[in-house]
């Protein structure tokens, strides 16, 4: 822990991965005090509901910002080593294509797990939490925060960790000379499981990342410590696209031979499979860029606040964990009390190129997932 004279009041809006993780290195490491503001319930009550992907890849650009905090060993109890891609064709054959020849691996994690982590530490160091708290209004001169349903406060340092539809982020949409985009993908994803076997072992290999490619879609499933897979349908939303989507898949007939045509090995292995397909309605996958990043040199946006990428490159969350890497770098580099208006500047400028380049990268690896992968020619030349 360094030693800090900055007394200013810093808020985390976001109690996710990345703000969570944030608010602790931030208290731990450079003694600041930190508050932390959430709209969602407390994840570790029992009225907590998980709102987003169970499962998440977890790669050394992840580990490398939790080794920061100290929690590198105890992450590392929580992951399920994958090694490679077990591609699963239409007639149910399977071939594992390891990630390197080098034994690289990604890493499969609970998303709720690694949550309660980071904020049972952040906790332990000092940060406090507000649950239940939605953001109404923010003052942009005193940087005074409203809520639905409290009190304001006042901060003098904001971080925005909210999301990809951040409300601080939205509220500075108008300011001039700020850009903003945001793109939808035309295909969406629904959430499936296949449940661990009678005696808790999983029922397909653990160590990879299973993915049935057909083309213009395809299906991946996550290994769980429980035994079971976390399943994702990566899916067009509407048949008017490709001839198949959400929309006509309306029926539990319908569904059920769907399923059997195109992941007819997998069909067994989900018992509650129309349950889990009908529980859940299609969620959408969005790519946000926005420049710049930092406001009245008080504010800054980061994680998916700042740059939401879609999840087929496996790099969203590490991406913001990355982000909290950098700044950490930067804060080292400076001497207490912070000078926040270089340090945002300096931020952004390093990481927006990066960020543009992993949102590229993302959308051509879902190409090369739901079709490249079963290409020989592809596959050959990967090789060499």
């Amino acid at each position: 822990m360094s030693k800090n004279t900055d007394q200013k009041r810093v808020i985390v809006v976001g109690a996710g991965l990345v703000g969570s993780l944030l608010a602790l290195l931030l208290s731990r490491k450079h003694s600041l005090h930190v508050e932390v503001i959430e709209r969602r319930d407390d994840p570790r009550t029992a009225k907590y509901t998980e709102g987003r992907s169970i499962n998440l890849a977890l790669s050394v650009r992840g580990l490398t910002a939790l080794e920061k905090v100290g929690l590198k060993a105890e992450t590392e109890k929580l992951l399920i080593p994958m090694k490679g891609r077990m591609i699963h064709t239409l007639d149910s054959k399977t071939e594992l294509q390891p990630y390197s020849s080098f034994g690289d691996q990604i890493n499969s994690i609970s998303r709720h797990s690694l949550n309660l982590l980071l904020i049972n530490h952040a906790e332990a160091h000092g940060v406090k939490f507000h649950f239940n708290k939605t953001v109404v209004k923010i003052a942009h001169r005193s940087l005074e925060i409203f809520f639905k349903d409290d009190q304001p406060i006042c901060a003098d340092i904001i971080f925005a960790a909210d999301g990809a539809h951040s409300y601080v982020r939205n509220s500075f949409i108008n300011t001039p000379f700020f850009n903003f985009s945001q793109m939808y993908s035309e295909h969406g994803y629904k959430e499936l499981r296949i449940p661990p076997a009678k005696d808790g072992s999983h029922l397909l290999p653990k160590n990879c990342l299973h993915i049935w490619p057909r083309g213009n879609y395809m299906m991946i499933a996550l290994p769980n410590l429980d035994g079971s897979f976390t399943v994702t349908l990566f899916f067009p939303f509407s048949a008017l696209l490709e001839g198949e989507g959400f929309d006509t898949l309306d029926t539990k007939e319908k569904v059920l031979a769907f399923f059997e045509n195109r992941f007819p090995d997998a069909v067994p292995l989900m018992p509650t499979l129309l349950e889990d397909f009908f529980s859940n309605k299609p969620e959408p996958l969005v790519t946000v860029k926005c420049f710049p990043w930092s406001f009245t040199d008080r504010v800054l946006l980061l994680g998916d606040a700042a740059h939401a990428i879609v999840p087929f490159f496996g790099q969203g969350m590490n991406c913001g964990f990355e982000d909290i890497s950098i700044l950490d770098q930067i804060l080292e580099s400076q001497k207490s009390p912070f000078d926040w208006s270089t340090i945002f500047k300096n931020f952004q400028t390093l990481r927006k190129p990066n960020t543009d380049a992993i949102a590229q990268m993302a959308e051509e690896n879902y190409l090369e997932m739901r079709d490249r992968v079963v290409d020989k020619n592809y596959l050959f030349r990967k090789q060499i």
